[in-house]
């Protein structure tokens, strides 16, 4: 193993070690997180209220040496509320931008869904190009520019589903669900006492790990991690297969191969490997293609859930040896 790789694999042990000083529980969250931040796409994140979405995503940007920012979708919120716009400057007679909070390098989306459909396209631009045009000029963001946008699976009143074509730019769906009882007594016992996960943050607790410019070096060492040909083979007959599969309406696109062998490629950095296996590629399924697949009508009837057809989808594939 090189010292590249085992740089990475360093700085997301101690990334780990830092987030959970701040977020109890929630371990597959947040290495779905990194996996979506180190390969440099973006994540739906799923989950009722009070589970620290939002507190995941804030925790992550200080841990990895970023900025955050944060929109509120509200029915009523423009693009011009996300992108920013050119203000006339009467001293000087000019016009100067001034910028939205696209303008950053991590950007939580709460409740993306309650946004309409003209204004969540303001986001498309840069999550697919990493840039913003206003008003004819396109400007640059980080590279880094991470989106995690969230939704409550719960409440539909007055909201809008996202279009499939924006559902297929999230890399993958973090669910996070409620703490298990232990998680959440030593939650209660820490919000009486001075080490409240918010208190514990804003006090500085918590340490970066890695700088910016790092970042974005250290997410280039992932592709010297080795993805067997039967592993890509396996990813493309998976993928393929959920095009044909009984049960599914309309399958995953190619994105979804993209998604799962850099996502695996993480996955196994993450478990302290330089090579991927067909359990890093089972082991992301769910969250790569559950938010990418529309089922039968019929079945859904029936009761058959994504979550069923992805794992006879998993099935019905030959692992590779």
């Amino acid at each position: 193993m090189n010292a590249d790789i085992e740089a990475l694999q360093d700085v997301l042990r101690r990334a780990r070690a830092e987030v959970a000083k701040v977020v109890i529980g929630q371990a597959e969250a947040v290495d779905r997180a990194l996996i979506v931040i180190f390969t440099g796409h973006h994540a739906l994140v799923e989950g009722v209220p009070g589970v620290a979405k939002t507190l995941l995503v804030r925790t992550l940007a200080r841990v990895l040496g970023c900025p955050f920012a944060r929109v509120q979708f509200t029915p009523d919120l423009m693009p011009a509320d996300i992108t920013g716009t050119q203000v006339f400057n009467l001293r000087d007679q000019t016009f100067v931008l001034a910028p939205g909070p696209v303008f950053t390098t991590f950007l939580l989306g709460d409740e993306i869904n309650r946004a309409p459909a003209k204004t969540q396209a303001a986001l498309l631009q840069a999550m697919q190009e990493r840039c913003v045009t206003i008003d004819r000029e396109t400007h640059p963001l980080s590279p880094n520019f991470t989106v995690f946008a969230t939704q409550n699976p719960i409440e539909f009143e007055g909201t809008y589903p996202l279009p499939e074509a924006q559902k297929d730019r999230f890399m993958l769906k973090i669910a996070m669900d409620c703490p298990s009882r232990e998680e959440e007594l030593d939650l209660a016992r820490r919000m009486l006492g001075a080490d409240a996960p918010e208190a514990r943050l804003e006090r500085g607790d918590v340490a970066a790990v890695v700088s910016a410019e790092d970042l974005a070096r250290l997410r280039d060492v992932l592709r010297a991690l080795t993805v067997g040909e039967e592993i890509v083979a396996y990813v493309t007959d998976l993928v393929r297969k959920t095009r044909a599969h009984e049960s599914i309406l309309v399958g995953a696109g190619p994105r979804a191969t993209q998604a799962l062998l850099l996502g695996g490629r993480a996955a196994a950095a993450l478990d302290g490997r330089d090579f991927v296996t067909p359990d890093d590629i089972k082991g992301l399924a769910p969250a790569v293609l559950g938010h990418r697949l529309v089922l039968r009508p019929e079945y859904e009837v029936e009761g058959v859930t994504v979550e069923e057809a992805i794992g006879q989808v998993l099935e019905g594939v030959a692992v590779p040896r």
